[in-house]
This record gives C-alpha cells, structure tokens and sequence, in this order.
C-alpha cells in the first residue's frame, strides 16, 4: 500500500477530504520524524512504538573488492509492533 492508498482508504472511512487527510497524515509523519531525531521514542498504543537505536561502528567487507572496510557508528530508526497488533496479524 503506498501512501496515495493509504489516503484514499482514510479519506473513504473518514468522509474527509483528500487533502485533509493528506495534511494530517503528512503532519503526523513530520512530527514522529522530528521526535525521532531528538532521541525521544514515540508510542502509539495498541499499534506500536518509534525509537532511534545506536548502531555501533564495525570492521565489513566491500563485496566487491573482498577489502575490509570500516564500517562507522550510526543511528538507526526502529519500530517495535505492540502486542496487541502482533496478536491481530496472527
């Protein structure tokens, strides 16, 4: 499902617009994003929590070439589904 479908769906159940639904989602996705970066986790309960890992830095190998490589530390985007939402894809 892509987001134009998302928005398609929401809009159909919601009797908003297009646009509004799009507006909102978009501000949603922006304010998630934005938590994110500042290292705060986001829950959504009965769906799920945002949460930014430390990823640390480590030797790899360019597959190419077969040269080691180092490989630096990152951050990383998680999502953990909640139980609830685990239970409702099974």
């Amino acid at each position: 499902m892509t987001k134009t479908d998302l928005v398609d769906k929401v809009s159909k159940s919601t009797n908003a617009t297009k646009t509004e639904v799009a507006e909102t989602l978009d501000a949603i996705m922006e304010t998630i994003k934005q938590a994110i970066k500042e290292g705060e986790k986001v829950t959504l309960i009965g769906f799920g929590t945002f949460s930014v890992t430390d990823r640390k830095a480590r030797k790899g190998r360019n597959p190419k070439t077969g040269e080691p490589i180092d490989i630096p530390a990152s951050k990383v985007p998680k999502f953990s589904p909640s139980e609830t939402f685990k239970k409702e894809l099974v």
